[in-house]
């Protein structure tokens, strides 16, 4: 197996946009996959994190989602881009949907085998995405659960929401409000909440905080990457 990095610059909704695909030339037809990164954008954690999912056996986009050139260097920057990007719930939905398109161009990228992961903003994305009706089979979400404020479509994606405890930015309210969204919709969801877990538990780089609202915590990531194995594993197989 020899996984390849391969930049794309296509024009969708809102400008150019340039991000990466992730995947073994030579594995024939596979199933495509977005990752969206976190609120500063497409970096190398997200390219070496679409290695391994790649190495699962999929044919991988990272998504650029903010523009070609435009990526948060600071807290000050990234938070800019982000009222930026959701600012437009609607126009941000047509820009997901203009990235899942570009997943099929991929080589070999099996017709309605697709499916989504994504972190903080990320996981915005891949709800707004599924929420948008869009014909992708599984969703895994890493934080961020807030409705668009737009009706939904029928969806019909599977979802995995990989929830830490603590995270400020997704309080029991809005936990239970996306179990009661989803749960109206008839979807199949899961849910699994993780103890001493904050938001940004899978960022290596990011110390754990003194009250694990925030920050790395490498069981939360162990686990919830074992999750979503098996979560693609019944999705998939």
């Amino acid at each position: 197996m020899a996984i390849e990095r391969h930049v794309l610059v296509y024009e969708a909704p809102g400008g150019t946009y340039e991000s990466m695909a992730v995947y073994d030339p030579a594995a024939g037809e596979q199933p495509g996959l977005l990752l969206f990164p976190n609120f500063f954008g497409t970096k190398e954690w997200d390219f070496a994190r679409a290695e391994k999912v790649a190495a699962l056996g999929f044919k991988v986009l990272v998504v650029d989602y903010y523009g070609q050139g435009k990526r948060g260097t600071s807290m000050e920057e990234g938070s800019k881009l982000l009222a930026e990007l959701v600012a437009d719930r609607a126009l941000m939905r047509d820009k997901l949907k203009a990235h899942l398109a570009e997943l099929h161009k991929l080589p070999h990228v099996k017709p309605g085998r697709v499916a989504a992961i994504g972190f903080c903003l990320g996981g915005k994305c891949v709800l707004d995405l599924a929420r948008s009706g869009a014909d992708i089979a599984g969703v895994v979400n890493h934080g961020v659960y807030d409705p668009p404020g737009f009706p939904n479509a029928p969806m019909v994606a599977k979802l995995l929401i990989c929830h830490g405890w603590n995270d400020p930015l997704c309080p029991p309210e809005a936990t239970v409000g996306l179990a009661k969204e989803l749960t109206d919709a008839d979807v199949d969801w899961q849910l699994i909440a993780y103890s001493k877990t904050g938001h940004s538990y899978t960022t290596e780089d990011t110390p754990l905080n003194e009250d694990e609202s925030f920050g790395f915590q490498p069981d939360t990531d162990r686990r919830s990457w074992q999750a979503m194995v098996n979560f693609f594993a019944e999705t998939f197989g």
